[in-house]
């Protein structure tokens, strides 16, 4: 007897899986750029910031400049992970993520705006890598056929 080998087919459950964590890799991705970018404004130039009087929180520009810059580049390559739909790159995102919005919301008070859109996006990464079940990303890494082996159609 010969075993044939058959894929498993692809169910509406996995490409929404496959969907949820390209959304969560590339929003990761650009909340780590535009963290990177961040950084070095406030490193290079403080002026750029307004600062609020009497608030809880006051820190020093330049060092909120290398949090972000630190936080954004491994949230850079979390996202190249995520990509690649790697275990670990799931849970350190939601760290990283995590760790995102806390510095956002400490930098409130430099630049309000922008940090609470940031804090909303990372919410929604954390949101995307956490309602995925791990046993529907088992098959995702794995291509599938361009064609059938058995007749000469696309799949």
């Amino acid at each position: 007897m010969t075993a044939t080998h058959t894929e498993p087919a692809h169910t509406a459950k996995q490409e929404w899986a496959t969907g949820l964590t390209a959304f969560a890799a590339v929003m990761l991705f650009l909340v780590g750029l535009l963290d990177i970018f961040r950084g070095i404004m406030a490193i290079a130039e403080d002026d750029i910031f307004l600062t609020t009087r009497n608030y809880v929180f006051a820190y020093d520009l330049t060092g909120w400049g290398w949090i972000h810059l630190a936080l954004g580049a491994v949230a850079v390559i979390v996202s190249i992970g995520l990509l690649r739909t790697a275990t670990w790159a799931r849970v350190v995102g939601v760290a990283i993520a995590g760790l995102v919005i806390i510095a956002n919301f400490l930098s409130l008070p430099y630049y309000p705006v922008w940090s609470v859109v940031m804090i909303a996006i990372s919410a929604f990464i954390i949101w995307a890598l956490c309602v995925v079940q791990r046993g529907n990303l088992s098959d995702l890494s794995e291509e599938r056929p361009l064609y059938d082996e058995r007749s000469s159609h696309r799949v």
